[in-house]
């Protein structure tokens, strides 16, 4: 049974970090290019980062650009989000799943799989 839990969230205040978690099972996750993706109240989910399943190249959108780092262990099945400086409007609820992107964005890829997510709130 494929799997992808979420960890990591929480209330952090503006300028903070949080680093979030993502627990893969029933699959092998290095078969497949992984992201980051959140949707805020009221907001189309969106692509926040997505990592390469073979050399490791990233995609970050812009807005997060310099303050995330994605990265994964595929020994493990994981896949991790770095957050610094967060701020207010990075509140929503992060996904991870499995990912297609480009140097236009990232997007939910093949198969679609993806968690539940994990609330991420940022006071200011």
């Amino acid at each position: 049974q494929v799997q992808l839990v979420e960890s990591g969230g929480g209330l952090v205040q503006s300028g903070g970090s949080l680093r979030l978690s993502c627990a893969a099972s029933g699959f092998t996750s290095d078969y497949y290019d992984m992201g980051w993706f959140r949707q805020a109240p009221g907001k189309e989910r969106e692509g926040v980062s997505c990592i390469s399943r073979s050399d490791g190249s990233t995609y970050y959108e812009d807005s997060v650009k310099g303050r995330f780092t994605i990265s994964r262990d595929n020994a493990k099945n994981m896949v991790y989000l770095q957050m610094n400086s967060l701020k207010p409007e990075d509140t929503a609820v992060y996904y991870c799943g499995t990912a297609d992107y480009s140097v236009h964005g990232c997007y939910v890829g093949y198969p679609g799989w993806s968690g539940q997510g994990t609330q991420v709130t940022v006071s200011s």
